[in-house]
């Protein structure tokens, strides 16, 4: 009898989330086809290899050693290029036809830039890959000047880094503030003053008309304000989902693939994970795309148990950012800018903290957070806001405690009883297993 065949076509968290899980619960009893265009790594590791606290080698999570061990064949170094969801077959790049029984997309998303001449030029890099972080790293260079194009999260990850290579860096943004889809106005008034007084240069407000060369370096040209020189440019301007390929499929596809509670299309034995899948939002209810990593993570071991005959139902997505700059951590969680919500906030200038709570009732359905990053306010209060934020907790008289006390969040959290509501609530339904002792 032929064993039952997946394929998982992308290998960044979702796809590697979904075959560790595959062969959590079946333990080599189907067959596992993995393509990728790249070897796998973890993104989220990319800015620690760019300040070189990490090397090359430490990116990587799927050595043939690790592929042995999952009996995992590989098809690393080539595209998916077609679909066809009624034959069952998936075509790449080098023509190869691949049959399957089911297939979990998981193709994740590509860095955009600017849509300005000279974006496209040598010595203008995107940071979102293995190969343009190395880009990166070869153009930074104690005492360079480095212009970052986007001041969105993406550039913030990567913001400590270009510090401590020991370069100039100036920040420029069209938006009116930076981080305008993670914070607020007065969050975000709060970040500047902290960058710029540790030596950032902030611009907002910045209409980039062009990119050109002026004597080896970069001459940026914006609608008003001086030009820039730089020394390397990084575009971090958005992403955009790869999906182009999924053509004539059949798969539905409106921002992302729609999936279900189960992580399948609306062929059912296609699945989609992370950046693709447009799926529930947790406190919404509604299908949104969150292209974050603690999403890959949940929807690769969603869709790998149902690809394993293990069905499992996701409650949905919690959208969170979580960033520290220059010893500054900011977050912020759910519906945090959600509109004519009833919100509590404060500041405190000196230290410098900022919280701010939204709530639907008695229940918090959103929050953003602000603080030094060594400052017990804000190290422990992250997590528990976000706790308050998944759980949906009816916080009843401790809502008008927070009202009055928005620096004294852990008395509310422990009274609600948050935590009790939290400890059974996992993705698979069961205590989770370390991804290394996972073998055939």
């Amino acid at each position: 009898m032929a064993r039952t065949r997946h394929v998982v076509v992308g290998g960044g968290t979702a796809g590697l989330n979904a075959v560790t899980t595959i062969r959590q619960y079946d333990r080599g009893q189907s067959e596992i086809y993995w393509v990728s265009n790249e070897e796998p790594y973890a993104r989220m590791v990319l800015p620690y290899y760019l300040k070189g606290s990490i090397s090359e080698t430490h990116c990587y999570t799927a050595r043939p050693s690790r592929l042995m061990e999952l009996g995992v064949e590989p098809f690393f170094g080539h595209r998916a290029v077609k679909l066809d969801t009624q034959a069952n077959v998936l075509t790449l790049d080098d023509e190869t036809e691949m049959t399957y029984d089911d297939i979990l997309i998981a193709t994740g998303s590509s860095a955009v830039r600017a849509p300005v001449p000279g974006a496209d030029s040598e010595g203008v890099h995107s940071f979102w890959t293995l190969e343009q972080a190395k880009g990166v790293i070869r153009s930074v260079s104690e005492g360079s000047h480095v212009v970052m194009v986007g001041a969105g999260f993406i550039a913030f990850t990567i913001l400590n880094s270009i510090i401590a290579r020991g370069a100039k860096l100036t920040v420029v943004e069209i938006a009116p503030q930076i981080l305008p889809r993670m914070i607020d106005q007065q969050g975000a008034a709060l970040v500047e003053r902290w960058l710029v007084d540790r030596g950032v240069d902030i611009r907002t407000s910045a209409q980039l008309s062009n990119i050109s060369d002026s004597d080896g370096q970069k001459r940026l040209s914006f609608q008003d304000g001086e030009d820039l020189l730089a020394d390397c440019v990084i575009m971090a301007t958005g992403i955009r989902t790869n999906l182009g390929w999924l053509e004539g499929s059949g798969v539905e596809i409106n921002q992302g693939i729609l999936v279900d509670d189960h992580l399948r299309s609306n062929v059912p034995n296609v699945y989609a994970a992370g950046d693709v899948a447009e799926g529930r939002d947790l406190i919404t209810g509604q299908a949104a795309v969150h292209a974050i990593e603690p999403t890959a993570m949940e929807h690769g071991r969603v869709a790998g148990a149902n690809m394993a005959g293990q069905p499992q139902a996701y409650r949905g997505s919690l959208l969170m950012n979580i960033v520290e700059v220059l010893d500054l951590e900011i977050a912020s969680f759910g519906a945090w800018n959600a509109e004519g919500a009833e919100v509590f906030s404060a500041v405190h200038e000196d230290r410098p903290a900022y919280r701010k709570l939204v709530w639907d009732g008695d229940r918090m359905i959103g929050a953003m957070i602000l603080g030094r990053a060594n400052d017990v306010w804000a190290t422990n209060d992250v997590g528990m806001l976000k706790g308050l934020v998944q759980s949906g907790t009816p916080m009843g008289d401790w809502k008008g405690y927070l009202k009055n006390h928005l620096f004294e969040v852990k008395r509310a959290y422990m009274a609600s009883g948050t935590t009790a509501r939290l400890l059974p609530v996992t993705v698979q339904g069961r205590a989770s297993v370390p991804a290394s002792e996972i073998t055939v």
